[in-house]
């Protein structure tokens, strides 16, 4: 199965913080998921941890290479730019990831993210979501060190609702 790409500087087990959360379920496509992955304001629809998403620069809806956008989540105001986005096209898997930022560079309250996803499709009408996030920050140190673990939960709540939103569109 596909794997995320890693940039210098965030590749799990050199950094601060690391997570990572998987489905696989039956009935749904990778042109189900992807509308709802890439579209910001739809967040806060089916994932409570979100809330105010906004791009700037007059972009948006949905994710674009090299888009700016802030959301917050985990109490953190994060600004973000798209470092990675590759729509669904039938037979490869379709990526998205953006380097998230918290707090003044340099300072003891930042936080540097890569969160990643991924959406396949896979045989027997099945698709794959997988997102795995690596942080670096003395937040991110107090993060690994919380149990329960809040990014493998809040993630895994990220998933859950983004299935389940996935299928009442079906409906």
């Amino acid at each position: 199965m596909t794997e995320i790409q890693w940039p210098a500087g965030f590749v799990p087990g050199f950094t601060d913080n690391y997570c990572s959360n998987e489905v696989i379920v039956s009935g749904l496509t990778t042109a189900d998921i992807w509308p709802l992955l890439v579209t910001p304001a739809l967040w806060p629809s089916y994932y409570k941890n979100s809330a105010n998403p906004k791009f700037y620069d007059d972009k948006g809806p949905q994710l674009a290479m090299a888009d700016r956008f802030y959301f917050e989540t985990f109490g953190f105001p994060v600004e973000a730019k798209v470092v990675e986005l590759i729509a669904p096209v039938n037979g490869q898997p379709a990526r998205v990831a953006w380097h998230g930022w918290v707090g003044e560079e340099n300072s003891a309250e930042r936080l540097d993210v890569h969160h990643a996803w991924i959406v396949e499709d896979l045989s027997h009408n099945r698709v794959r979501i997988l997102t795995q996030e690596t942080q670096n920050g003395e937040p991110a140190r107090q993060l690994a060190s919380t149990v329960p673990n809040p990014m493998i939960n809040g993630h895994q709540e990220w998933l859950d609702g983004l299935v389940a939103a996935a299928r009442r569109q079906q409906a």
